[in-house]
């Protein structure tokens, strides 16, 4: 398989959960500016939505959207338990989380990284994005991990996201659950790895 992403971009999720899971995997970075491969290749051939991740699976299959990529990968090794199984509350905890930090948090910072958002909309966005973030490190509290005592891919992705909160220079005082959160999925090997890799 090869992951095709931007360093530091919502493609982080899919590469750490790459990492965790065990499977060979290359990676080839997308310049996302230009729409172009390392090589000089056009991605919109790769993927007509110019967006990371993507993912070009071993029968040369194309799947997109990060969200499904990181299903696919825990699927593909169970045992790893990246995502629980099929029909326990705990899988669909999982994908709650994971269709919160997609629409609520991820889709929230757009605005934070667009050029043409105007300068008296970014106050409303912070607003709405720090609301956001106390909910998180409410729902945090004590636990490890965000759906309690395991690791799954929505911590990869709202591990990934919650980065750019710093970012974008959003204010996070008191928000200790997230700062010991951060601290934890930090010092995971592959968590860590899949960082030192991006050069993050």
């Amino acid at each position: 398989m090869k992951l095709y992403y931007k360093p530091g971009a919502c493609s982080l999720a899919s590469h750490i959960i790459l990492r965790e899971s065990g499977l060979d995997f290359t990676l080839e970075k997308v310049d996302l500016a230009n729409k172009r491969l390392e090589n000089g290749d056009d991605f919109l051939n790769m993927n007509p939505k110019g967006q990371v991740p993507t993912l070009l699976l071993d029968d040369n299959a194309i799947l997109t959207e990060g969200v499904a990529i990181m299903q696919f990968i825990a699927d593909s090794v169970a045992d790893r338990q990246l995502l629980a199984s099929p029909g326990s509350m705990a899988r669909y905890r999982a994908l709650e989380w994971l269709n919160y930090v997609a629409t609520e948090l991820h889709k929230g910072f757009t605005p934070l990284f667009r050029p043409d958002t105007p300068e008296d909309y970014k106050p409303t966005v912070r607003a709405l994005l720090e609301k956001k973030l106390r909910f998180v490190d409410e729902a945090l509290g004590d636990k490890p991990w965000i759906g309690g005592t395991r690791f799954t891919i929505a911590d990869a992705y709202l591990f990934t996201v919650l980065r750019w909160a710093r970012a974008v220079k959003l204010e996070m005082s008191g928000l200790n659950h997230i700062q010991a959160y951060m601290e934890r999925v930090a010092a995971r090997p592959a968590v860590a790895a899949a960082l030192a890799a991006e050069g993050l």
